[in-house]
C-alpha cells in the first residue's frame, strides 16, 4: 500500500466531465481512499456546490484547482496514464489492464520519496461521461489503462460511470501488496519481464509533462520552418509528435539536451 506521502504525488485529473453529481463521486472516493488533489480541465466552470453526491468530500472539492487545458493540469507532473474503455479505438499508446498497472503507477510514486530525484507525481486521466479522453487529450499521456469488463453481444461496448471508475481505479492502487525490495537487497536486479520491470527501467529523473510539451512546440517549429510538416502532414500534427517524444522516454537532462538542439535549428534556419 502506498504511503500518505506517496498518495500525496497522486493527482485525479478529470477532463471535461459536465455532471456535477459525477464528479462529486469521484471526489467522495477519492476521500474514502485517502486522495486529495483532485484536478478539473474543462471550458467553463462546473457548479461543484451541487454536487450532492461528495458525501464526507467536501474538503477535497473545496480544494480542488480548474485548468483551462489538459497541458496546464498535467505540466508538473512525471508521469501520466489515461484511462480507457478502449472500444473501438485504434490506440498508439502501450495498453495495461488495470491490475498491471498498478504496480508501475505505484513505482512511480515511490520515487518520489528521493526528493532529488524530481519524480514521483503523477496524473491519471478520467475523460468526459459520454466520450472518454479524446485521441489528442490521450497524447499526453505516457500509456494508458483499462477495467476489464464482461463483453457482451449486441449491445454497445460496456464503459463504467466516472465515480465506478475513479473508485474501482483508486482500490487498486492502494490495496496491500508487497512493496519490492530494493536494488541492495536484490542484487539480481528487477525481472526483465512485466510492468514492473518497464517501471524500473524508466528514467532515474523523467521529463516533466511541462518539459515535453516545451519540447513538442519546439519540434514543430522547427518542422514547420524547414518545410518538413508541408510535405508530411500526416507526421507533423501535435498529438502525433507527443507521442513520438514520450516513446522516447527522455529523462530531464536529455530533454534539456534536445531542446538546445532545437533552437540552435531554428537559429540556423532563421538565419538562413
Amino acid at each position: 500500500m502506498p504511503t500518505e506521502a506517496e498518495l500525496d504525488r497522486l493527482y485525479v485529473v478529470l477532463v471535461r466531465a459536465r455532471n456535477p453529481n459525477n464528479i462529486g463521486a469521484a471526489a467522495r472516493a477519492m476521500h474514502d481512499f485517502g486522495l486529495r488533489h483532485l484536478r478539473v480541465v474543462n471550458d467553463f466552470p462546473v457548479p461543484l456546490e451541487s454536487a450532492r453526491s461528495a458525501i464526507d468530500a467536501s474538503d477535497v472539492l473545496a480544494d480542488s484547482a480548474a485548468f483551462p487545458t489538459l497541458a496546464d493540469a498535467v505540466a508538473d507532473c512525471t508521469l501520466v496514464v489515461g484511462t480507457t474503455a478502449v472500444g473501438e479505438r485504434d490506440l498508439q499508446h502501450e495498453l495495461l489492464v488495470l491490475s498491471d498497472a498498478a504496480p508501475r503507477i505505484c513505482a512511480e510514486l515511490r520515487r518520489g520519496n528521493d526528493c532529488s530525484s524530481g519524480a514521483g507525481r503523477v496524473a491519471l486521466l478520467f475523460g468526459s461521461e459520454k466520450t472518454g479522453l479524446s485521441n489528442d487529450e490521450l497524447s499526453h499521456c505516457n500509456w494508458l489503462l483499462t477495467v476489464p469488463m464482461r463483453q457482451y453481444a449486441e449491445v454497445r461496448h460496456p464503459s463504467m460511470n466516472l465515480g465506478q471508475a475513479v473508485a474501482v481505479c483508486l482500490y487498486e492502487l492502494v490495496r496491500d501488496r508487497p512493496r519490492p525490495q530494493s536494488s541492495a537487497r536484490n542484487p539480481e536486479g528487477p525481472s526483465a519481464n512485466g510492468p514492473q520491470a518497464a517501471a524500473d527501467c524508466a528514467p532515474p529523473n523523467p521529463a516533466t509533462a511541462a518539459d515535453l510539451e516545451r519540447l513538442t512546440e519546439l519540434l514543430s517549429e522547427v518542422l514547420e520552418k524547414t518545410g518538413y510538416i508541408r510535405r508530411h502532414p500526416a507526421n507533423g500534427g501535435p498529438a502525433q509528435l507527443r507521442r513520438l517524444l514520450r516513446r522516447m522516454a527522455l529523462d530531464a537532462e536529455n530533454t534539456s539536451v534536445w531542446m538546445g538542439i532545437l533552437r540552435q535549428i531554428l537559429w540556423k534556419v532563421g538565419g538562413a
